[in-house]
């Protein structure tokens, strides 16, 4: 029930604070309940059986006001958080470039959302972000955010059994080389990691995720750019033969968006009816905006279960790894076709969908 905010010029406030421990509830449990000491509860209930409701009246017991109960940290406040904290101050009425807890607190009490700025530095932490690392990006500056956001979300929403949805990226290029990382040790023994090492090699793993059956396509590569791009479209198009429609969804990167790409994408749809393929459409993600990007949840996970505390003898070794986790990854979903994550994936960031409350890039596992 709904209290009046000042319990000093409310006596119906004290009165339902009362009635609950009359009718049997334990006056611990009433003063927790409704954040006043048990000393105040007990002293309300004393006054009201010697003097009736006029007890209530005297104003000597504190407090006066009986605060309302903030969002905790938890799932809830977490996503009204982080939908608002993904989009720009301006579109919130603030003439800034980043927010600041303040504007956070007070954006958030408008929509209804009422908590603490302790509770939203408690959710942003819990995250893995910090304010004064300029590398974590936690705000899209794309003019279009919202725009672009909507229309991947709508696609989502209506998607058909014969149409395919793809995040795509890079992961890499990263060095063979012994790493570190958390990892159980002995009594009395610290693994050391030489901090200048000789390269094994290096790696770039270029994969697509198709969110509604969780599968991974991906290859080897030697170099990010628009025919390394192509290359993935065209080994996508055909495996997926057959379906009518193929949507790929990718950040901001210059070959992302290159007129080389482009030309591919509609040479592509051009023959999509002769070779039996599906036509594709192309659903960009917003300028700095890879917290939306679903599949760096998966290079998160792999990096975490493979990559980290490793010490590959060659760069052979370690694709065979990488190639076994998608593999055996793959096979699990299509098995048993469940959300991502919570698996020998290594407790993957976010599930495969695509939300705006998303935070699948984790900065410590890249």
């Amino acid at each position: 029930m709904k209290l009046h905010a000042n319990a000093q010029t409310c006596p119906h406030c004290r009165s339902l604070i009362v009635s609950r421990v009359l009718s049997g509830l334990p006056a611990a449990s009433v003063a927790r309940d409704f954040q006043v000491s048990l000393k105040t509860v007990l002293k309300w209930t004393a006054r009201f059986r010697t003097q009736g409701r006029a007890g209530f009246a005297d104003r000597s017991s504190k407090p006066h006001r009986i605060a309302r109960r903030h969002l905790q940290p938890g799932s809830e406040l977490s996503d009204a958080v982080f939908a608002l904290l993904h989009t720009p101050p301006r579109d919130s009425g603030f003439n800034r470039t980043t927010w600041r807890l303040d504007d956070l607190h007070s954006t958030l009490k408008k929509h209804g959302v009422l908590t603490s700025r302790n509770n939203l530095s408690v959710v942003i932490k819990k995250a893995g972000y910090q304010w004064r690392k300029a590398r974590v990006t936690l705000t899209s500056s794309d003019a279009l955010y919202r725009e672009k956001v909507d229309a991947i979300k709508k696609v989502l929403s209506d998607l058909k059994e014969d149409e395919a949805f793809f995040s795509i990226d890079e992961f890499g290029p990263f060095a063979i080389r012994m790493r570190g990382g958390k990892a159980l040790q002995p009594p009395g023994s610290i693994r050391h990691v030489p901090q200048w090492q000789k390269s094994k090699g290096s790696l770039i793993v270029t994969a697509a995720l198709e969110l509604s059956r969780n599968q991974i396509v991906y290859f080897y590569s030697d170099r990010k750019n628009s025919a390394e791009t192509c290359k993935l479209i065209d080994q996508v198009r055909r495996q997926y033969k057959g379906y009518r429609r193929i949507y790929l969804s990718w950040d901001a990167a210059p070959w992302h968006s290159s007129k080389e790409l482009l030309s591919r994408v509609e040479f592509f749809n051009g023959w999509a009816e002769h070779d039996e393929a599906p036509q594709i459409e192309i659903l960009p993600l917003p300028a700095q905006a890879q917290f939306l990007n679903v599949i760096e949840a998966v290079f998160s996970g792999m990096a975490r279960a493979i990559i980290h505390n490793s010490d590959y003898a060659s760069v052979v070794e370690a694709k065979t790894a990488i190639t076994r986790y998608f593999e055996d990854r793959n096979r699990t979903f299509a098995i048993a076709p469940r959300r991502a994550g919570r698996s020998i994936w290594g407790q993957e960031r976010v599930p495969a969908a695509f939300a705006v409350t998303n935070n699948c890039k984790d900065v410590r596992y890249r």
